[in-house]
């Protein structure tokens, strides 16, 4: 199946799912007409930027909004 025809949703999760730096239970995801804004906590900038950086390759995707708070705890 053509990558375009598989829903963005289901692509960004895909993409995730592969991603080492995803912290599953802490981000959530949401898509509208091509804007995807990630929010929820993570440990660290790098896992921060790294959640971001295994969505930059996704067709479909023309804008990212990087919610994601940084808690050492």
């Amino acid at each position: 199946m053509c990558p375009m025809h598989v829903k963005l949703d289901d692509r960004i999760a895909s993409a995730l799912e592969r991603s080492p730096h995803f912290p599953r239970r802490n981000v959530r995801v949401e898509t509208a007409d091509g804007r995807v804004v990630l929010r929820g906590i993570v440990r660290s900038y790098y896992q921060k930027q790294m959640v971001q950086e295994a969505l930059r390759s996704i067709e479909g995707i023309d804008e990212i909004e990087n919610q994601l708070e940084v808690s050492w705890s």
